[in-house]
């Protein structure tokens, strides 16, 4: 190659390699937002921020997935719902939602209230259960008859704050309400999310 030709080359060499750059990271796209879903996607934040245990703190989640060795048991999903600390501490366990299958039939506890219409499950201030559609279990790879989603929130165990002399966070019937709300929309975002809605 003539050498008066050179540096065209080269200039037009780097060109090519800036308009490759641009394409792959352009300056005008915004980065991903935040994700909106928390728990295997079975929570929205929104939804998942309903139960605080009254030191606020941003919500995030730390999620776990455990297959079993049979089929029987192939599903079990756990998530820990954390709020951050303050600055000198880490994040703090507020809640956690269990999903799993299971071979006995939905029960019920002492003292409890219905999940509402359309859903079998219970609810209490510190605790929820609740059992997803029928053809779940086959959708999410297992033979289990049935897969339910538990819920356990220590920060709103009346036993628990007695003993500690501590006041819970808020009254009874609004825990109750929460957590229903949790529970419902953990059933209904899992049953649309493996395609077995009743």
């Amino acid at each position: 190659m003539d050498r008066k030709w050179l540096p065209l080359t080269i200039t037009l060499g780097f060109a090519g390699v800036a308009v490759a750059t641009a394409s792959v990271w352009p300056d005008s796209v915004e980065k991903p937002p935040l994700p909106q879903t928390l728990c295997h996607g079975a929570l929205s934040r929104g939804t998942a921020e309903l139960i605080d245990d009254g030191r606020g703190g941003e919500v995030s989640a730390g999620e776990s997935e455990n297959k079993g060795r049979t089929t029987d048991y192939a599903v079990f999903k756990a998530c820990h719902v954390l709020r951050a600390g303050a600055d000198d501490e880490g994040p703090r366990g507020v809640y956690k939602l269990v999903i799993r299958d299971t071979r006995s039939a939905p029960g019920r506890k002492k003292d409890s209230v219905p999940l509402g219409p359309g859903f079998t499950g219970w609810v209490l201030p510190d605790r929820a259960e609740a059992t997803l559609p029928a053809g779940c279990a086959v959708r999410m790879g297992s033979t289990a008859p049935y897969i339910t989603a538990s819920l356990d929130v220590p920060s709103r165990d009346g036993e628990r704050l007695y003993r500690r002399g501590e006041e819970p966070p808020v009254d009874p019937d609004t825990a109750t309400s929460d957590n229903a709300t949790v529970m419902r929309e953990v059933v209904t975002r899992l049953a649309e999310r493996y395609g077995c809605a009743d």
